[in-house]
């Protein structure tokens, strides 16, 4: 009976441990191997060590387009957390008020999140269309024509662009997570600073945001997460080549057109795009390792 009742709860999670076993970890662990030999995607693989990292790191013009889409990356992931993020955030906040109709608006914000990325980037492309997108017309309505432009052909503006409209359609989940956290909050604590004499603003400072701090260390790493795994919303409104002269280029596409180039012509490198891909959870596992570190260390202090 004793061996029954500890085996139970283990045979509750054997199918999610079998599910991610063969789903998540094997195809991450057999791209790890796959970064360490040469192949086209067919025939024999050839072992060649920890070459196609030099290559990646070293060698022109590997290295430039890396270097590119690194930098890029890191650019769409603090254009994400300021929009998406901080907004979510102050939307949280004002949502936790007990405002009227507060569930339509949760609906709302929720919604975008549900519909396909490759529909969503198709829209967007429509309505920044520079010649009779809606977006540049509506400027021109008010008076504002001098700030139109070809928003998804300006190489200044194109990332940020697609980090507006990818922080557009995700913002639901972080709200939902803010609020979460806002609402877990014991009232008291919020009755007690009322009678010190803290406003609104010191409430949100004083208690909120130092409680919400797991909360907002989840949403970073899932933002994370998230962005250096991007693809699907660059592809939809920039194509594989990422233009405008590779501007939204992102660790992502570039795997994309490394392990499969044969689709334009050229040899697919997939040890090479392996390559790409392990530097990808890498920056993704040490990202959320370090997390966990500071916030056991922020708990234990």
């Amino acid at each position: 009976m004793y061996g029954k009742k500890h085996l139970t709860p283990w045979l509750y999670l054997l199918p999610a441990l079998v599910f991610y076993t063969v789903f998540l970890a094997y195809p991450v662990f057999g791209s790890m191997g796959m970064s360490l030999q040469k192949w086209n995607g067919l025939g024999p693989m050839t072992f060649v060590g920890l070459a196609n990292f030099r290559r990646l790191f070293f060698q022109t013009p590997f290295d430039q387009r890396f270097y590119n889409a690194l930098r890029n990356n890191v650019e769409f992931f603090f254009l994400t957390m300021l929009l998406q993020n901080g907004a979510a955030l102050f939307l949280a906040v004002l949502l936790s008020q007990k405002i009227r109709f507060s569930g339509v608006f949760r609906t709302v914000f929720f919604a975008p999140f549900i519909i396909s990325v490759l529909m969503v980037g198709y829209i967007w492309r429509l309505i920044l269309n520079p010649v009779w997108g809606v977006l540049n017309r509506f400027l021109g309505i008010i008076h504002l024509s001098f700030m139109a432009r070809p928003w998804l052909g300006d190489p200044a503006w194109a990332l940020p662009v697609i980090a507006f409209v990818n922080a557009w359609q995700f913002i639901g989940m972080p709200i939902i997570m803010f609020l979460a956290g806002i609402e877990a909050i014991p009232e008291e604590l919020y009755e007690a600073a009322r009678i010190d004499g803290c406003n609104e603003w010191s409430m949100f400072q004083r208690v909120t945001l130092p409680l919400l701090v797991p909360v907002i260390g989840v949403v970073s790493i899932l933002t994370l997460a998230g962005n250096f795994t991007s693809f699907s919303i660059i592809y939809a409104m920039e194509g594989t080549q990422a233009g405008p002269y590779y501007s939204t280029d992102v660790l992502g596409t570039l795997f994309y057109r490394t392990a499969f180039s044969s689709l334009s012509g050229a040899p697919p490198e997939m040890g090479l795009g392996a390559a790409i891909a392990t530097v990808m959870f890498v920056i993704i596992a040490l990202s959320t390792l370090g997390w966990f570190w500071v916030d056991m260390r922020r708990r234990s202090a």
